[in-house]
């Protein structure tokens, strides 16, 4: 990789960093005013709408009937209910809680990919996968007594975790096959579908709302769903999957900072303690066994 290839690189990197983490604060900027359904459907037909545009400027391949189950469990999953379950857990958690719970993803990931994809079901996963849980409850534990979270916050958040977690898994075969533009797009589109319940919501929310909160809604469309998917797509070919997801550890970092800037508000104590075993745990899981440890953990 030459200079300039690196430099654009770490700078698509960047960006779609500090996109997410902002999306944390949006969302629990909006949570006072639109309602978590009305949110997750105008984000997501901006992001439909943009994304919609970019697949159609150039070559397209779709997808064949073999295909449809896994991109339905994917759009319905990780763009609809993570979408909504998120916005739903920042009416009653800060940001940065928040953007901590959502990081045990790759825990659920690597949980699920052992059990459908066949990848080893490893000691080290093992061990992770109960680390980072314990950070979970520990955070559930400090977030229940705190003015900025409850423990039902705290599980819609798991919950978004586990529905990320879930998308991820099912669109990792489709990647092999299909081009990460197609794939998002067509999520995106089904995530709306299963938001058009909240349809009433979301023209409520057009015709009372101000100008600000329908420009945020469009942020979280444009930003840090379309542009930032895409940012994250082109540094991912580019990149050492394994490396790149590493970065993303940085997003909770980002929106805790972001969220005290722009909100005033900061997680419970314990839940920078719980946001560390999150983390470790996630490293755990990717760790190496060694040869003789690499069979399967008996059922």
């Amino acid at each position: 990789m030459d200079s300039r290839t690196r430099s654009l690189t770490l700078g698509a990197i960047a960006v779609t960093l500090l996109l997410w983490a902002s999306a944390f604060v949006a969302i629990r900027h909006l949570g006072g005013s639109v309602s978590p359904g009305a949110l997750s459907l105008g984000r997501l037909l901006v992001a439909s709408l943009v994304l919609g545009v970019m697949v159609w400027r150039r070559p397209r391949r779709w997808p064949t009937r073999r295909d449809l189950p896994l991109l339905l469990a994917c759009g319905v999953l990780w763009f609809g209910v993570y979408n909504v379950a998120l916005n739903a857990a920042e009416q009653r958690i800060d940001a940065g809680t928040a953007a901590m719970l959502v990081q045990i993803g790759p825990i659920i990931v690597a949980v699920l990919a052992a059990v459908f994809l066949g990848e080893p079901l490893t000691r080290w996963l093992v061990v992770g996968a109960v680390v980072g849980f314990a950070g979970v409850v520990v955070i559930g534990l400090g977030s229940s007594g705190h003015a900025t979270g409850d423990l039902g916050g705290v599980a819609l958040a798991v919950l978004a975790a586990v529905t990320y977690g879930a998308g991820v898994v099912t669109q990792k075969p489709l990647l092999s096959r299909l081009p990460t533009l197609e794939v998002t797009f067509l999520a995106c589109v089904i995530g709306a579908v299963v938001c058009l319940p909240w349809t009433g919501d979301l023209v409520s929310t057009v015709r009372t709302a101000t100008p600000q909160t329908l420009l945020l809604v469009a942020y979280l469309g444009v930003f840090p769903t379309a542009i930032a998917f895409s940012t994250w797509g082109w540094a991912l070919a580019r990149s050492n999957a394994g490396s790149l997801a590493l970065t993303t550890f940085l997003v909770p970092v980002i929106a805790t900072v972001m969220g005290w800037l722009f909100l005033g508000e900061l997680p419970p104590a314990a839940a920078y303690l719980g946001g560390v075993l999150c983390v470790v745990g996630v490293l755990l899981t990717r760790r190496k066994p060694r040869v003789r440890d690499r069979e399967k953990v008996p059922a």
